[in-house]
């Protein structure tokens, strides 16, 4: 039983508005589903993805009037987005360039050409030759990135920790991901783990930052990761969990996913979701993200809840 790759990140915003902006205009992903926090309703919860919100394209956000991050180690450092291509690459920089997002020069890590830059808010983000590994993206014909260009999913993601060995023995020994590498970057070792699914989409890379401080979550910071199972194997993840004894939520429906949440020993959120039933399941895939949409247990507090979010058009 493996985990097959990362089904998406989460993360959060304290300009929601901006943050849809930037993440449809100048990314050109497409907002698959508008809809709150499920623990917290008083905030949107944003998804953008490919055209259909595939399970490994998903770059979620909550929406928390929250103070700046504080970038430390015992958190998730870089997501990554993959497209194909140096080609690919340099045109992105170009676009970057030309809508004033300030990035990186084009390098090589880990074997692989990046282009790092962040959002608005400090949100640390790179695009990755993936060298065409991974699902076959699904085109939306509506994004302001012309189609070969597209981003086509997540991942590598990157986390640091202060100390490897608890962290290891619960991606090995728990999760069934193997370390298959490392590689040194800005002095420190960084630990390739890998998931049943080869290739960029399915790796994890942990780096050991022990003189770094603590991280403290805001605006601009991950809130958690989540790898993704397929549907049949998720009951047997939630006793797996249970039989190593990892402290976890127990199964929670999301309606689009099902869910089990673990926090890292060294602090960070996992979550395992299952690839179904997907966004597809409550709209038609031609109008997704167009309005809020809640999952069936928030559908009797509808008036009170939409009345409280902000308008985000």
């Amino acid at each position: 039983m493996n985990l097959t790759g990362i089904h998406h990140l989460t993360a959060i915003s304290a300009a929601i508005k901006d943050n849809r902006r930037f993440y449809t205009q100048v990314l050109g992903m497409r907002l698959v589903k508008r809809s709150v926090n499920q623990d917290d309703v008083s905030s949107y919860h944003l998804f953008y993805a490919d055209a259909k919100g595939s399970p490994g394209t998903d770059l979620t956000f909550f929406d928390w009037p929250a103070p700046k991050e504080r970038r430390g180690t015992r958190s998730i450092t870089l997501t990554c987005l993959r497209v194909t291509g140096r080609d690919t690459l340099a045109w992105w920089a170009a676009r970057l360039t030309e809508l004033g997002v300030r990035h990186d020069d084009m390098v090589e890590r880990d074997g692989r050409l990046t282009l790092a830059f962040e959002d608005p808010e400090g949100q640390r983000l790179a695009l990755v030759d993936d060298g065409g590994q991974g699902d076959p993206p699904v085109v939306w014909d509506r994004s302001p990135v012309p189609a070969e260009r597209q981003i086509r999913g997540l991942g590598p993601i990157m986390m640091s920790v202060p100390i490897l060995e608890p962290t290891d023995v619960l991606l090995t020994q728990v999760l069934n991901m193997r370390e298959v590498r490392n590689y040194v970057q800005a002095g420190n070792d960084v630990h390739v783990f890998e998931m049943g699914g080869r290739g960029p989409h399915a790796e994890l890379h942990v780096a050991v930052e022990p003189s770094l401080p603590q991280a403290r979550q805001g605006a601009g910071a991950v809130h958690h990761v989540a790898f993704r199972t397929p549907d049949a194997d998720y009951d047997a993840w939630a006793e797996r969990l249970n039989e190593f004894s990892v402290p976890n939520s127990g199964k929670v429906d999301r309606f689009w996913f099902r869910s089990l949440y673990t926090r890292e020993p060294n602090g960070v959120l996992f979550e395992i979701a299952s690839d179904g039933p997907g966004f597809g399941v409550d709209e038609d895939l031609a109008t997704l993200g167009e309005k809020v949409v809640l999952p069936p247990f928030l559908e009797p507090d509808r008036e009170r809840i939409v009345a409280n979010l902000k308008a985000i058009d």
